[in-house]
């Protein structure tokens, strides 16, 4: 890739959680970065690109790239923003898969293809935030698990539409590296300390894998894991719900 200075990434999700620690550190790198929210107040910090888009409308790709305008050409996509609300088969709600794969998948998509409309032939990256669980899934979050299982899917679809033009679509499938809404500290280091590798995820080791992509520029249509072997266990559930 060329000079950090001379390229824009567009991070979804970026004002919170781990979408602030990937903006954050990009922006680190020299990277000028375009800030993606969802609600106005939102706040990024200083010098990075804020652009308020609601990821469940269709026009969410043109309102985001609209704001890449005079800026770097866009050399990075970083599909990051996803819905995460509860249901299961049993507790089935049509509404929330449907917000799901709007959010998780679609928009991705749109996103994408934005991206290989406006592409000028030199090299570009997609990286798609996948979720651990995709290699042992558990029957809880199930709308939220088929929408990350679509852009799974999309991530190989698009790396292998888009390689001839020089565009590489990799992905990024972490194990819980925050608590979630509801989990108890108790919880959420027990879940860590029961990891084959006796350690938990940070969103730091995401920012590495993001990193190893961005300089690998003959890796195209692969996800990295990062789970400390996790999977190995094939919960049962979600590992907010176990029993500490």
């Amino acid at each position: 890739m060329q000079p950090e200075q001379d390229r824009t990434a567009i991070v979804t999700g970026a004002a919170k959680r781990v979408g602030a620690e990937i903006a954050g550190a990009l922006q680190a790198d020299g990277w000028t970065v375009i800030a993606h929210v969802r609600d106005p107040g939102d706040t990024v910090p200083a010098g990075m690109h804020k652009v308020v888009a609601d990821l469940s409308q269709p026009d969410c790709a043109e309102r985001i790239f609209a704001a890449a305008a005079g800026l770097p050409t866009v050399r990075l996509l970083v599909n990051n923003a996803a819905r995460f609300a509860e249901d299961s088969i049993g507790a089935f709600n049509p509404t929330e898969f449907d917000a799901h794969m709007a959010v998780n998948a679609r928009a991705p998509a749109l996103l994408i293809d934005r991206l290989a409309r406006a592409h000028d032939g030199g090299d570009a990256l997609v990286v798609n935030i996948l979720d651990s669980k995709l290699l042992a899934p558990n029957p809880d979050f199930a709308s939220y698990t088929v929408s990350k299982q679509a852009l799974a899917g999309l991530t190989g679809i698009a790396a292998r539409a888009l390689a001839g033009r020089g565009i590489r679509v990799n992905g990024i499938a972490p194990a819980l590296m925050l608590r979630s809404s509801g989990q108890s500290a108790e919880n959420f280091a027990e879940m860590h300390r029961r990891n084959p590798l006796r350690r938990g995820v940070e969103p730091k080791d995401v920012v590495d894998a993001l990193r190893y992509f961005i300089d690998s520029r003959c890796v195209t249509g692969q996800t990295i894991t990062i789970d400390s072997g996790q999977h190995f266990l094939n919960l049962e559930r979600d590992v907010q719900f176990l029993e500490t």
